[in-house]
């Protein structure tokens, strides 16, 4: 069980491995808020379980600064800051700068301004943690999703920084995962291909990604580290 009583924040927590990791976070004894876009099944989920839900819109700083404000309405600490939101647009021609923009927004923007804001938040807990949820995509490139890739990027070097603007007093770690889970509407010679790429060869779900998130919250010891959950894609 959870020795803290300030609650967790995980951002973007409305469906799949942000879900996921809420609802184990809460059924290990955290309080949770979390944040969401748009009205899912999800919400209303975590909502009965007992967590506390604030809508959010990362796509401007407008849209964060309310975020935060109303974060701070509801709590006066926090054990510790998961980000988890994340959005992936496509790059069309003629559309570009406003893909990046809106990438760079929800995937630097948000966590930069949040982690500066929430900082006084944490420092009212005995352990206090902020985990960035990157992509092992960072450590190739990607030339289909450049926009994508490049924030991911960006968000793994604001790991670096503020582990070492925040330390000893925060621990700042990032979580990059490969593949986890497939869409419903994905056929099997795309599962297939994908599967192929790791030395695993599985789809491990999202539990593997809430174990990553478990070590770092409770490891006294680490701090400026992306834990790279990808199935050994580097091998192939």
């Amino acid at each position: 069980m959870a020795s803290a009583s300030a609650p967790i924040l995980i951002t973007g927590a409305s469906q799949r491995v942000g879900l996921h990791c809420a609802q184990r976070l809460l059924a290990d004894g955290f309080p949770v808020i979390f944040s969401y876009r748009s009205e899912r099944p999800g919400v209303a989920l975590l909502r009965e379980q007992g967590a506390i839900a604030i809508h959010a819109d990362f796509a401007s700083e407008a849209g964060i600064m309310a975020f935060i404000e109303a974060l701070k309405a509801h709590t006066d600490s926090l054990r510790a800051i998961v980000h988890n939101a994340s959005q992936w647009l496509g790059e069309t021609p003629g559309a570009e700068a406003e893909a990046f923009t809106r990438m760079y927004n929800v995937h630097m923007l948000a966590p930069y301004l949040i982690n500066l804001h929430g900082a006084e938040l944490l420092s009212h807990s005995e352990f206090a943690d902020i985990v960035h949820i990157s992509d092992d995509v960072t450590r190739k490139g990607s030339s289909k999703h450049t926009a994508y890739c490049a924030t991911k990027a960006g968000l793994d070097s604001l790991t670096l920084s503020f582990a070492a603007r925040f330390a000893p007093a925060i621990k700042v770690n990032g979580i990059a995962p490969a593949l986890l889970m497939f869409q419903p509407e994905d056929n099997a010679a795309y599962r297939a291909q994908a599967l192929a790429k790791s030395a695993m060869g599985i789809e491990p779900g999202a539990e593997v990604i809430y174990q990553s998130l478990r070590y770092l919250l409770d490891s006294p010891y680490v701090t400026g580290t992306t834990l790279t959950v990808n199935g050994g894609r580097h091998l192939k």
